[in-house]
């Protein structure tokens, strides 16, 4: 095989692991039951008129299973920060003594779970059109070799191992969904 086409294929590859990656960290922020500190991860405050991602001006700690702790390095952040997570419309209630931000992790209901999965699908599609469009991009780079004189066997051959690729990538989604849905939805 043309060592061009090994290279758009290498490339498609990385693409593609990485667009699961992402899909996997944007799940981490949908929550399944217990605390963690990335169900707070896209939140973002207003640090002196600048907005500034959460984990840049306070240290989240999950306390125990059932709650989060935010501790920030200035104490006139927290109503900051207590605004920014109720703005954040992440389904948290925040309160605050002198120190720091308790965020208490309600217990989900029935139909917030399958809100939560109907949002991790949304993530799913999302992850599905970004390897529809590494595919396509990679076929136009083959499609263009193929100007180049790289032959037209070559070429299908080359679309067929990108299309291979996006297969298995697609099934790695699905099943990393489908764990997912099963951690939202037991109880």
């Amino acid at each position: 095989m043309d060592s061009l086409i090994q290279s758009v294929l290498e490339d498609t590859k990385t693409g593609m692991e990485k667009s699961i990656e992402h899909f996997k960290r944007e799940l981490t922020k949908i929550r399944a039951g217990k605390a963690s500190p990335d169900m707070v991860s896209g939140v973002v405050v207003d640090y002196y008129g600048s907005p500034t991602p959460l984990a840049q001006v306070a240290s989240v700690s999950a306390s125990d299973p059932r709650s989060l702790t935010i501790t920030p390095w200035e104490k006139n952040m927290i109503p900051v920060i207590e605004k920014a997570i109720r703005d954040a419309n992440l389904g948290f209630n925040p309160s605050s003594d002198s120190d720091l931000v308790r965020i208490p992790i309600p217990m989900l209901t029935e139909e917030r779970r399958k809100d939560l999965v109907k949002q991790a699908k949304a993530e799913l599609e999302n992850a599905k059109v970004a390897l529809r469009s590494i595919r396509r991009d990679a076929n136009d780079d083959l499609k263009s070799l193929q100007k180049d004189g790289v032959s037209e066997d070559e070429v299908k051959n080359g679309e067929k191992k990108v299309q291979d690729i996006t297969n298995e990538c697609a099934n790695k989604l699905e099943a990393i969904m489908k764990e997912k849905e099963s951690q939202i939805m037991t109880v």
